[in-house]
């Protein structure tokens, strides 16, 4: 696949215009969590890892099960994203992609009405979707990339902006300006998600079902060469 944005050409997947939606989603789902479902991450699972390790060492076992939880949930999102796409890659109907999408869509639909006293299970079900999404959702303008999360698009945005310094390669800044870009909609999506979740509470997370139901409709749009 090339690098080129207006002439680039592949699944409408890797499309930015498609990404768009699906990150926005990310960010979203990443402050639902944090704000209304007790201060866990459902994507930063690096945050979930330190905030258990530090329970484990003051011995809060309610605490370690609070963090523990989406962890694991993160794994089994990231095997079942591999196993649908080794069953259904084929699958001619419909792309594989968009399965995973349809499931997103339906199980974030119904941690809107899972109550507090679940919230476990409420961030079982976002971290499990955010790990199918960054599994199956990894490229975009023909890069490689992270929908749910900045730290691998930091390093390789910077990255890119080194070696156009010492190249000025237009499509080396065009790459670099695609990461900055993923990272500005995923902190939009985080700060709406904020915003909105603070007003209407548990239901907010429907509108990343909005918005991952845009994405899907917009995979059934033949590619245009």
């Amino acid at each position: 696949m090339r690098s080129h944005d207006k002439h680039f050409h592949g699944q409408m997947s890797d499309h930015f215009r498609t990404a768009l939606f699906i990150i926005l989603s990310g960010g979203f789902q990443d402050a639902y969590t944090y704000i209304s479902r007790g201060g866990v991450f459902a994507n930063a699972q690096t945050g979930n890892i330190v905030l258990m390790s530090s329970a484990m060492f003051d011995g809060d076992a309610s605490r370690i099960f609070k963090y523990l939880i989406p962890v694991v949930s993160f794994i089994l999102g990231i095997a079942t994203a591999e196993v649908v796409h080794m069953h259904f890659k084929h699958y001619e109907k419909i792309h594989w992609r968009q399965i995973i999408l349809f499931s997103e869509i339906i199980l974030l639909f119904v941690v809107g009405f899972l109550p507090h006293r679940v919230d476990y299970l409420a961030n079982a079900l976002v971290s499990y979707v955010c790990a199918l999404q960054v599994q199956t959702f990894h490229k975009v303008r023909g890069h490689a990339y992270a929908s749910t999360m900045c730290i691998g698009n930091m390093r390789s945005g910077t990255e890119a902006l080194c070696v156009y310094y010492h190249t000025h390669d237009k499509e080396v800044l065009k790459k670099a300006l695609t990461y900055f870009s993923v990272i500005l909609v995923f902190a939009v999506g985080a700060g709406i998600g904020g915003f909105v979740t603070k007003i209407a509470g548990d239901k907010s997370i429907w509108i990343c079902c909005v918005l991952l139901s845009i994405s899907f409709g917009m995979m059934f749009v033949p590619e245009k060469e």
